[in-house]
C-alpha cells in the first residue's frame, strides 16, 4: 500500500501548503491509478483469504496432527497376551514382562556422546558397535534398537544411563515375550506367536482375538525438543489384557502320547512324521494330540529335525551375482521353507491319507445297521476278488477260505468287505459315510483342518465301491477317523470334537464355554454294542492282539494304507505304506478313542499291527489307569499277572526262602551270612511269577551286578532262558500274553547294562505275522 500511494504522488508537486496537478496530467491518469489501485487491493485481500480458506478447511486436519505431535508424546501400552491352561489349570503358554530398547539419537550431543552410547549398548545387547552408530546419527525420536530383552539387560542399561548421567537418548518400553513352559510338547497344537504377539499357527493363531487384549495408550505432554514438560498432563487409556484359554488337553495324557510316539518313531525308522490322537469318546473333547517330529515353539524358525538341518546347511549358499548362484539360493530358502512349513505343520488334522482297514469299524456297523450282515453270515476268500474285470486282492495272498463275518473282521479280510460294499450299494454306503461326518470338515477349533477327498454316490462305480470298503482310494484326516471310531463306540452319536473347553478372563471369570456338541446318531446304541464286541475279540484273538492290554476291554482295528496318490503323482520307485491302530476302551464302557498312526514306518514292517499296534497297547496302559477305569481280570488273565516280591530283608535265610517259595518264586542266595540284609526286586516291587528273588547275606555281594543280556527277537521261552542264565528278571507285556506266535520287540533295559541280579526287565512283546 506504501508503494501504491508514492506512485500516486509522482506526478504532484507541492505548492506552498496544498498540492496541485503537474501539467499534463488528466483526469483519465487518476482514473486509470485508482483502477489499479482497487485491482492491487483486492488482489491482496484474496489471496489472504484463499490462504485463511486453505490452511482452515485443506490443511487444517494436518497442521492439527502436527501440533498435536509436536506437543504431546503418544506412547501404545502392550497389552499381555493371555495364558494357555491345560485341562488342570497347568500353564503351557504363558507371556512374560521384556523390554524394547528405543534410541533417541535426537536427544544426543554430540559425537562423543553417540560414540559412548555405541560402545556401552554393543557390549550390553551384543549388537556390532557400527551398526548401533549409524543408528545415532539419525534424527529421529524414536528408533527401535532391540526387542524383547530381558529384564536383566533392561537393569545393565538402566545402570549404563545412570553412571553416564542420560536423562534422554535412550528409552526403555515394557513389552511382553511368549513362553513355552515345555518346549516342545504339544507344540503343534499350541503353536507359536510372531515378533508382534500375534498368534501364527495352533490355538494361538485360532483364538488370536481372545489371548490378544487391546493395546492402550499413554499421551503426555512435551516440549520443542521432545522431552517431557515440567507441568502435569496426561492422558491415559489402560491396556486391556488378553483372555486366557483352558484346553481338554490333559498335560500327563500329552506326555503318555508323546513319549510313546517318540520311541515308536525311532524304533520304526519313520520317515515322514507321526501322529496320535486321545480324544473322550461322549463329549468329543481331545484328550491329547501328539505330532512327531515337531519343533521348539520358543524358537519356531529352527528347523528341529537335526538330519534335516544338516543337509540345508549343507546346499551351496548362492549369491546374487551370477544366474547359477542365484539359483542356488533360491533353492537353499525353498528348501528351508520347506522344512519350517513342515514341522508346523498339525498333522493330527492338515493331512489327509487313505485310512485302510481301520475304517472298517465302519463299514461293518454299516452293515449292521441296515441288516446286510450278521455276525455269522458266511464269506469266503481264495486271496483275491474279481469286481468289473479288476482283481483286488487280500492281504493273505492263500486267502482266508469260508468264514463269517465277525471272522472276516479278525482276519481283516478285504474280499469280505468288498463283498459288504456289494450288499450296502453306493447309495446306501455314500449315506453313511456322509452320516459319519466324512464330507465335511470335523469342525475342530485348530487352523488348517483339511477338507476330505471321495466319491459322491453318483461316482462310486463298482471298483470304487468295492476299494472304498476297505478303507482305500478316498482320504481323510486322522482327526476324521478317531472322530468315526468315538461315533461307533458312544451308541453311534458323532461329536464335534474340540481342543478348548473355556475362555476365561484374568479373575478366572468364564468368558466363554465350549460345550460338547452332537451332531446326529449315526447308527443305533444296538449296532455300537454289537460293533464293539467284534473290535473287543479283534484285539484279543484277531489281527489287532498287538493292541491287547490284560484287565481292559479293549475294541481295536489295524490299518495298513498305501499311499498310491503319491506313488504315482511323485513317480516313487517304491510304495510307501501307513502303519495304523484305532480303538477304544473299555469296549463294553467306552471313554478314551484312540489312533495312533505312523507315516512311512523303515523298519522291519510297515504293518500297522506291528508298528502301531505295541504303541497303542502302551498309551491306553498308562491312559485308562490315570483316569481311574478299573481292570476287570479274566480267571486267565489273573493267572498270569505279575505279584509283588515279600520283605525278607532282616530275616534269617531260612525263613526269607520260605516265604519266597511260598509265593511260587525261586530265591537265589547270594554270600555266606545267615541274615538277608538286602533283597531284589526290594519288597513290595512287581515280580513275574515264576520269577526270582535275590538274598543277599553279607556285605561283600551288596554291590554285585550283572549284565542285562539281549532280550529281543526271542519267543518267550527263549527270552525266559536268557534272562535266567544272566541273573535278571523278565516281566513281558503285549502279545505273548494272547498268543504263542510272539517274539520280543522292546526291553525296558537296554542290553550291556550292568545292574543288580534280579532286577526285573520288561520286555514287549508282538505278534510278527505280516498282518495288517
Amino acid at each position: 500500500m506504501i508503494l501504491t500511494l508514492i506512485f500516486i504522488a509522482g506526478p504532484c508537486a507541492r505548492n506552498g501548503g496544498g498540492y496541485f496537478m503537474s501539467k499534463g496530467t488528466t483526469i483519465r491518469m487518476w482514473r486509470r491509478t485508482l483502477f489499479v489501485l482497487v485491482i492491487l487491493i483486492a488482489v491482496g485481500f484474496g489471496a489472504v483469504i484463499f490462504s485463511l480458506v486453505k490452511l482452515q478447511l485443506v490443511e487444517g486436519e494436518s497442521l492439527q496432527e502436527r501440533a498435536i505431535d509436536q506437543q504431546l508424546k503418544d506412547t501404545t501400552i502392550t497389552a499381555q497376551r493371555g495364558t494357555i491352561y491345560d485341562c488342570n489349570m497347568q500353564s503351557l503358554a504363558e507371556s512374560a514382562t521384556v523390554w524394547t530398547v528405543v534410541l533417541e539419537p535426537a536427544y544426543l550431543k554430540d559425537d562423543a556422546q553417540k560414540e559412548k552410547v555405541a560402545e556401552g549398548l554393543s557390549k550390553i545387547l551384543g549388537m556390532d558397535k557400527k551398526e548401533i552408530l549409524e543408528h545415532t546419527k539419525k534424527k529421529s525420536y524414536y528408533d527401535v534398537l532391540k526387542r524383547k530383552v530381558e529384564t536383566d539387560v533392561k537393569d545393565q542399561i538402566l545402570k549404563f544411563k545412570e553412571e553416564n548421567k542420560m536423562g534422554s537418548g535412550i528409552r526403555l518400553i515394557q513389552d511382553y515375550k511368549r513362553y513355552y513352559r515345555f518346549g516342545a510338547f504339544a507344540a503343534n497344537v499350541i503353536g507359536f506367536t510372531g515378533t508382534d504377539s500375534q498368534g501364527l499357527a495352533g490355538v494361538e493363531a485360532y483364538y488370536d482375538k481372545y489371548l490378544s487384549g487391546t493395546a492402550g495408550r499413554l499421551v503426555t505432554a512435551k516440549n520443542a525438543i521432545g522431552t517431557d514438560m515440567p507441568f502435569q498432563y496426561e492422558q491415559k487409556v489402560d491396556a486391556q489384557d488378553g483372555y486366557s484359554l483352558v484346553l481338554t488337553i490333559d498335560q500327563v495324557i500329552q506326555h503318555f502320547l508323546e513319549k510313546n510316539l517318540e520311541e515308536g518313531l525311532i524304533a520304526n525308522k519313520v520317515g515322514n512324521r507321526a501322529t496320535a490322537i486321545a480324544m473322550d469318546v461322549d463329549t468329543g473333547a481331545i484328550l491329547g494330540m501328539a505330532v512327531k517330529g515337531d519343533f521348539d515353539p520358543n524358537n519356531p524358525l529352527v528347523i528341529a529335525d537335526k538330519a534335516e538341518a544338516a543337509k540345508i546347511n549343507a546346499m551351496p549358499a548362492g549369491n546374487d551375482q551370477t544366474e547359477e548362484g542365484k539359483k542356488q539360493k533360491e533353492a537353499k530358502a525353498k528348501a528351508t521353507n520347506d522344512a519350517l512349513q513342515a514341522q508346523w505343520r498339525n498333522k493330527a488334522v492338515s493331512d489327509t491319507y487313505y485310512p485302510g482297514s481301520v475304517f472298517k469299524m465302519a463299514v461293518g456297523s454299516m452293515g449292521l445297521e441296515e441288516g446286510v450282515v450278521s455276525e455269522n453270515t458266511p464269506f469266503y476268500c481264495s486271496g483275491s476278488v474279481n469286481v468289473a474285470g479288476t482283481t483286488i486282492h487280500c492281504w493273505r495272498k492263500i486267502g482266508h477260505g469260508s468264514e463269517t463275518f465277525v471272522q472276516g473282521v479278525l482276519n481283516s479280510c478285504n474280499p469280505v468287505f468288498v463283498r459288504l460294499g456289494e450288499m450296502l450299494g453306493p447309495d446306501r454306503f455314500y449315506k453313511y459315510f456322509s452320516a459319519f461326518g466324512l464330507t465335511e470338515k470335523t469342525g475342530v477349533d485348530l487352523p488348517g483342518e483339511a477338507g476330505s477327498l471321495y466319491y459322491t454316490a453318483q461316482q462310486l462305480n463298482p471298483v470304487e465301491l468295492a476299494t472304498e470298503s476297505f478303507g482305500q482310494n478316498f482320504s481323510i484326516t486322522p482327526i476324521q477317523m478317531v472322530t468315526v471310531a468315538a461315533a461307533v463306540a458312544n451308541g453311534g452319536y458323532l461329536v464335534q470334537p474340540h481342543i478348548v473347553s473355556q475362555i476365561i478372563d484374568s479373575d478366572g471369570n468364564i468368558v466363554k464355554s465350549i460345550a460338547p456338541k452332537v451332531k446326529r446318531q449315526v447308527v443305533s446304541n444296538e449296532t455300537s454294542r454289537r460293533m464293539s464286541a467284534i473290535l473287543q475279540k479283534n484285539a484279543t484273538i484277531g489281527t489287532a492282539k498287538n493292541g491287547y492290554l490284560p484287565g481292559y476291554r479293549v475294541a481295536g482295528k489295524t490299518g495298513t494304507s498305501e499311499k498310491v496318490a503319491d506313488y504315482i503323482a511323485g513317480g516313487r520307485k517304491k510304495m510307501e505304506y501307513i502303519a495304523s491302530y484305532c480303538g477304544y476302551a473299555p469296549a463294553d464302557d467306552p471313554k478314551v478313542a484312540l489312533l495312533v498312526f505312523y507315516d512311512e514306518p523303515h523298519g522291519d514292517s510297515y504293518y500297522g499291527s506291528a508298528v502301531a499296534g505295541p504303541v497303542f497297547a502302551k498309551s491306553m496302559e498308562e491312559i485308562l489307569p490315570y483316569l481311574g477305569v478299573e481292570h476287570k481280570y479274566t480267571e486267565e488273565e489273573l493267572a498270569k499277572l505279575d505279584i509283588s516280591a515279600p520283605n525278607t530283608v532282616g530275616k534269617k535265610v531260612s525263613e526269607a526262602k520260605a516265604a519266597v517259595q511260598k509265593l511260587e518264586l525261586t530265591a537265589k542266595v547270594y554270600g555266606s551270612g545267615g541274615t538277608v540284609l538286602k533283597q531284589i526286586p526290594e519288597p513290595g516291587k512287581s515280580i513275574p511269577k515264576n520269577g526270582t528273588v535275590v538274598l543277599i547275606t553279607d556285605a561283600e555281594n551288596r554291590s554285585k551286578t550283572v549284565t542285562v543280556p539281549t532280550l529281543t527277537g526271542l519267543t518267550l521261552s527263549e527270552a525266559n532262558r536268557v534272562a535266567a542264565e544272566a541273573g535278571v528278571n523278565i516281566s513281558i507285556s503285549g502279545a505273548a500274553l494272547t498268543t504263542t506266535n510272539a517274539h520280543s520287540r522292546s526291553q525296558s533295559i537296554p542290553a550291556g547294562q550292568k545292574v543288580e541280579p534280579g532286577t526285573v526287565v520288561e520286555v514287549g512283546f508282538i505278534e510278527l505275522d505280516q498282518v495288517e
